[in-house]
């Protein structure tokens, strides 16, 4: 019975911090679905001694120990000599995977480096995990009723390896009934608002509940085991109540993006869409027309940083901007008006603000963002204190704009605060 997991990531380039280890966080996500308890994820840089420090200790932890990278065919490639040692085996050559790396060059007309058939060589009595993209196959091996898996560290050969082959052979090692899962997007909660909200809605025998916050939003997942049908009409059941508690603030379900979500509600009441931006310049377009077929409901946006863009292209008044400054509540509502006009569209959004790190002051510190969003029902406006450097600002303040669309297509009122719980 497989029941934790470690999780280890060779290579020096994720120790100095070259590259992110993106492998460990999607593993572990696999195995969480699964209902597999990671105990440990371990990143060690391409040292022999480092590496069999790793492996002795993920094997003291965990049932499986699942690892990616260090089984390519150069010097620091050093994954299947240290499992060997740790597992006192001998490395042999697999005979098939040999003559595949052979056919890999043959095929494309490329003499095979020798040192290309280091990639055949497995524990004894590994079995192989085929890898239908490269050339460096991984394996799978018992010992001691414990399992190892070593696959490549190239996210575009490992992960189909572990959704063909790992997950199914793990899956028949867990033992009858499934683990199903539903995942809730959501905005203008934090993530520790959102625990509040829901603690006590879901009993730990019904499912387990988590949080994970990827700003500026944080996904709500419950995942339940079970026979199949009894499994799934659980999940219902417990997501139903989930769902129900958490509100206004979810935006969709799955892998779903905020801008998807606003584009299906715009299409789904044959709405069009303008956009104007200053502070933001431009991303609010940008992530509106990352959607396929958004042009069906996205008319255009106007970036105007200056004031006399904000003049002559949206209609703004130079009385608003001396009386109340480009930052303003009147402003924006101007602005998203004057875009609404120009391009005719149903429904306009505007942001104007001090992104950072200069221009702020007293009366509107870095961070202030005023927006406005316009449509047949009149103009509504706010002005919101949001936090983080330049990037965040930009990006939360893109997200905030969306959020308002979204809002405004189900009847809702916008919030009176983005700011997370704990900040003053």
């Amino acid at each position: 019975m497989i029941s934790r997991a470690a999780i280890l990531s060779t290579g020096d380039e994720l120790t100095t911090g070259r590259i992110v280890d993106t492998n460990s966080s999607w593993i572990a996500d696999k195995l969480f679905e699964m209902g597999v308890d990671v105990v440990a994820v371990l990143t060690v840089g391409d040292y022999p001694d480092r590496l069999e420090w790793a492996w002795r200790h993920a094997l003291e932890l965990a049932d499986v120990v699942i690892s990616t990278g260090g089984i390519g065919p150069t010097a620091d490639d050093l994954t299947t000599e240290t499992v060997g040692r740790a597992l006192a085996r001998p490395l042999v050559e697999d005979t098939a995977s040999a003559n595949r790396i052979r056919q890999f060059f043959e095929g494309r007309g490329v003499t095979m480096p020798v040192n290309n058939l280091k990639q055949a060589m497995v524990p004894e009595g590994a079995l192989i995990v085929p890898n239908p993209l490269g050339t460096a196959p991984g394996y799978r091996v018992e010992h001691g009723g414990r399992h190892v898996v070593v696959l490549p560290g190239v996210p575009r050969e490992m992960k189909p390896m572990v959704e063909d082959t790992v997950l199914p052979w793990l899956r028949s090692l867990r033992g009858g009934g499934v683990y199903l899962a539903r995942t809730f997007q959501t905005f203008g909660v934090s993530e520790s608002g959102l625990d509040e909200m829901v603690a006590g809605v879901v009993d730990p025998s019904e499912g387990r509940v988590s949080f994970r916050a990827s700003f500026p939003e944080v996904s709500v997942r419950v995942v339940v085991h079970g026979h199949s049908a009894d499994a799934e009409r659980r999940l219902d059941a417990v997501a139903g109540k989930l769902r129900e508690r958490l509100g206004a603030c979810v935006y969709g379900e799955g892998a779903v993006t905020l801008e998807e979500t606003i584009g299906r509600l715009l299409l789904e009441r044959r709405q069009t869409l303008a956009v104007a931006e200053s502070c933001t310049g431009g991303l609010i377009g940008h992530r509106i027309t990352n959607v396929p077929g958004s042009s069906r409901y996205f008319l255009g946006g106007a970036e105007v940083y200056s004031n006399r863009a904000k003049e002559a292209i949206l209609g703004v008044q130079h009385e608003t901007l001396d009386a109340h400054g480009a930052v303003s509540e009147e402003t924006a509502g101007e602005m998203a008006e004057g875009a609404r006009r120009r391009f005719g569209a149903d429904v306009a959004i505007a942001t104007t603000g001090i992104a950072g790190p200069d221009g702020g002051t007293a009366e509107k510190p870095v961070g202030t963002v005023c927006f406005a969003l316009a449509s047949a029902d009149g103009t509504i406006t706010r002005k919101y204190l949001l936090w983080g450097n330049r990037e965040w600002v930009k990006l939360l303040a893109s997200q905030v704009a969306l959020d308002w669309i979204r809002r405004h297509a189900l009847g809702l009122p916008v919030l009176d605060s983005y700011r997370p719980r704990g900040r003053s």
